[in-house]
């Protein structure tokens, strides 16, 4: 929409409130109401808030900040979820003098987007991003029992995951399918791929809808990668493509498994930069008790077709069709931000595209029984196996800080650390339970 559509359809619609979102390093969504009267205000010169609380923002002697509503990202907020007549916009941040503000995740990602648009080329994304509903926020509680695609039309996860679809659709947010995934309690939307920027803001909205439509039934929505011991994680496997002029840039009719040389030297990028960028994908500590093998989650770097233990799949679904060809990577989990994600995606795939990455052998067997030996052989390498490993990587890596930018990459990697070393201090059940009458 354009400024004067959206004031138009906020008084078409008797619309009460203005929602503005933004999201902080972290990729938690921060924001504030403003009332109808304000909005043609916003709209033209921002609103000014205080930056210096909100984590990996400004420094409190220079917290002025001007948060500028994106009228392209108007969306009318469904009764379900809202109790007034409200609407929502994202939020692009200034400076008060004007201009891009350096700490903001969403101009982090139009930079990047930035790049590959002066060559006429949009990056597309559709993740499949996997929750769980638990009975209270106190403990995660299973509410049922089922399994992968276990069908039902009554039980409260299907009842929430119909109500989510339903919810989004009103905002103009498409949904591909829906169903239960391995894990007790544990679901899975997909979204219909997009350009990164719309997705980005998409991935930030689909996590409120959810929580709130589960708070709302009684129950308790998490994304957290890991929160029972010995069932499958909570993935967000993105599927990845590059268009220009409506054509496919990932695709060959020729090639065995119709990947253009493009594709094939994004995808070799993406592997050869995949452990530096992982703090990025993965930013908790939890997030490593999913990458583990066991659980149909990635360990080693690889890609193939068949293969879902491969760290990147090319997909076998309508096989041969332009539109439909793309990667999909597998590691990165719920809990990323977003805008740093598909920056850092993008950033890895376009090095291997503008430095002619050569992409290795695809590996169609099962990784997890091969021997260490026979892995050695390969030369494959693996994630990294803790967040303290991944900040290493990511500390010492150009690319990251080229695609982030200086500011968000140093308050990034501080933040990270200082969760570490809180991380580190614990005393878990897991030691009482296992040294404590021994010792």
């Amino acid at each position: 929409m354009t400024r004067e559509e959206v004031l138009g359809t906020v008084e078409k619609n008797n619309i009460e409130i203005i929602r503005l979102w933004f999201p902080d390093i972290l990729g938690h969504m921060k924001g504030f109401a403003i009332p109808t009267g304000e909005l043609e205000g916003a709209l033209e010169h921002g609103i000014g808030f205080d930056g210096s609380s909100i984590e990996g923002f400004a420094r409190i002697h220079e917290s002025d900040l001007m948060a500028v509503p994106d009228p392209e990202t108007f969306m009318i907020m469904p009764e379900q979820i809202d109790n007034y007549k409200a609407a929502v916009m994202f939020c692009d941040l200034l400076t008060t003098d004007g201009k891009p503000y350096v700490g903001d995740p969403r101009g982090a990602l139009r930079r990047n987007l930035a790049r590959i648009a002066k060559q006429g080329m949009v990056y597309n994304v559709g993740p499949e991003v996997e929750f769980f509903l638990f009975k209270s926020s106190e403990k995660p509680e299973i509410i049922d029992h089922s399994g992968y695609f276990d069908s039902s039309i009554i039980d409260t996860g299907a009842s929430l995951r119909k109500q989510s679809i339903s919810a989004l659709a009103k905002m103009g947010i498409q949904c591909e399918f829906s169903h239960h995934e391995v894990a007790p309690s544990q679901h899975e939307i997909d979204l219909k791929y997009c350009d990164a920027l719309r997705m980005a803001d998409i991935v930030m909205t689909y996590r409120l809808v959810i929580k709130e439509l589960a708070r709302k039934g009684g129950v308790y929505a998490s994304f957290m990668p890991k929160p029972l011991f010995g069932e499958n994680g909570s993935g967000m496997h993105t599927h990845q493509s590059v268009f220009r002029d409506g054509k496919n840039l990932f695709f060959s009719p020729t090639d065995k498994y119709h990947l253009s040389d493009f594709a094939k030297h994004f995808t070799a990028g993406i592997l050869r930069h995949i452990r530096e960028i992982t703090a990025v994908l993965n930013q908790s500590v939890n997030s490593y008790k999913r990458l583990v093998v066991g659980y149909e989650a990635p360990v080693y770097v690889s890609w193939g077709q068949k293969n879902r233990s491969a760290l990147v799949r090319v997909p076998r679904y309508r096989q041969g069709h332009e539109k439909a060809t793309r990667i999909e990577l597998r590691s990165p989990d719920p809990v990323t931000n977003p805008y740093l994600a598909f920056s850092v995606m993008l950033a890895a795939g376009m090095k291997g595209v503008d430095e002619k990455y050569p992409l290795p052998d695809p590996v169609e067997e099962n990784i997890y029984e091969m021997t260490p030996g026979r892995r050695v052989d390969m030369q494959m390498g693996m994630l990294p196996g803790n967040l303290y490993e991944a900040i290493l990587e990511t500390e010492k890596s150009e690319l990251v800080r080229e695609a982030l930018g200086d500011h968000l990459f140093e308050k990034f990697i501080d933040n990270k650390k200082i969760e570490w070393d809180q991380y580190q201090i614990q005393v878990t059940d897991y030691e009482l339970d296992r040294y404590y009458r021994i010792f």
